[in-house]
């Protein structure tokens, strides 16, 4: 006979307990990507077959394999069987996000924002005594780094979660359907209106980021067959004009970066015909503390540098005193690393 303990035995100190747990699970998972253990088990294996094909120690594989399979990345059969007998084979999660064969792949976007929340947290405390951020050379905002992550990273994480959560924003309005000109503001590598356009045939416009992103946005636009339609556009927000008459704005983590939102913003309505709509997606600090938990360890690096992350509410107002009218608000938008609320709002007609 079992019984388990009432909920209420949970030690207060288990959540933080498990929060150093966490580590040894990101090091598992770091593991797997560099062995690809996800492409390896499509075939399920048993340990010791595993270890011998990978010229690794077979007990510790044994151990790994068990904790990817806890972790639910990796499926057990055989269960009745002895351990040494047991095959695991990929998950259905890992095998759609975290496989190189599957086109929804973004390992390498895991590891890279593994990496750099590591190297935060080393400086953490410096940052907290001195205010001195420090920012991995390879991480730093430079020209060629954007490139890399328009090419790379972003890229990912937008083929994989933010344009099937764009298309599901934009799709639910009434004017998507008839909407012929787009403005995709800070774009990347530009999968969310490649996303758009592909949904809807009337739709055409551009991808505005800086120069060395949009090259990897006009690559994607031409492979996607979609030349015809939409270009991008080399740009600085902060100074260079976004252009006019646009049916559709699509603004995602952009307003972080800007020096004044407002201004931002304002420009953003202007860019808009009468009746055009703007999608802002942006991460907004929430006031319980679960679920501020979600958001707050990825922000805290932007916010010690100095980025703009509103709280709950402050996109809708700032939308709002911006101008924009018919605004609506969405929230918990599945985005890479933590959700998001969208604010949807639309420049009047006279």
């Amino acid at each position: 006979m079992s019984r388990h303990l009432p909920a209420e035995a949970r030690h207060p100190l288990q959540p933080y307990w498990e929060v150093s747990l966490a580590a040894v699970q990101a090091d598992a998972l770091r593991v797997a990507l560099e062995l690809q253990l996800f492409e390896r088990l499509v075939e399920p294996l048993t340990a010791a077959e595993t270890a011998a094909r990978l010229q690794l120690h077979p007990a510790n594989t044994a151990q790994l394999l068990e904790l990817l399979w806890s972790m639910r990345l990796l499926e057990r059969r055989g269960v009745d069987a002895t351990p040494c007998q047991w095959r695991y084979g990929t998950g259905a999660v890992a095998g759609q996000y975290l496989s190189r064969v599957s086109p929804d792949y973004c390992g390498d976007a895991w590891l890279f924002r593994t990496q750099a929340l590591r190297h935060f947290g080393d400086q953490l405390g410096e940052q907290v005594r001195s205010g001195r951020a420090s920012i991995a050379p390879h991480l730093a905002g430079t020209g060629a780094n954007w490139q890399a992550a328009a090419r790379l990273q972003i890229a990912q994480e937008q083929r994989a979660v933010t344009a099937a959560a764009a298309l599901a924003l934009v799709s639910r309005l009434p004017e998507f359907a008839a909407a012929e000109r787009l403005l995709d503001l800070g774009g990347g590598p530009g999968l969310v209106a490649i996303a758009l356009a592909e949904a809807n045939p009337v739709l055409g416009g551009e991808v505005f980021d800086l120069p060395e992103a949009a090259s990897v946005a006009q690559e994607n636009i031409a492979r996607a067959g979609l030349a015809g339609r939409l270009r991008s556009r080399g740009g600085d927000l902060s100074r260079d004009a976004l252009g006019e008459g646009y049916d559709l704005i699509w603004c995602s983590s952009v307003l972080h970066f800007v020096a004044d939102p407002h201004v931002a913003l304002c420009r953003m309505l202007a860019a808009l015909r009468p009746g055009g709509v703007l999608v802002c997606a942006q991460a907004e600090i929430p006031h319980s503390p679960d679920a501020a938990l979600a958001m707050l360890p990825y922000y805290l690096s932007m916010r010690m540098l100095g980025r703009h992350v509103t709280r709950a509410g402050e996109l809708y107002q700032a939308l709002a005193r911006a101008g924009f009218g018919g605004l609506e608000t969405v929230r918990e938008v599945p985005f890479p690393m933590t959700p998001v609320t969208a604010v949807i709002g639309r420049r009047s007609v006279p």
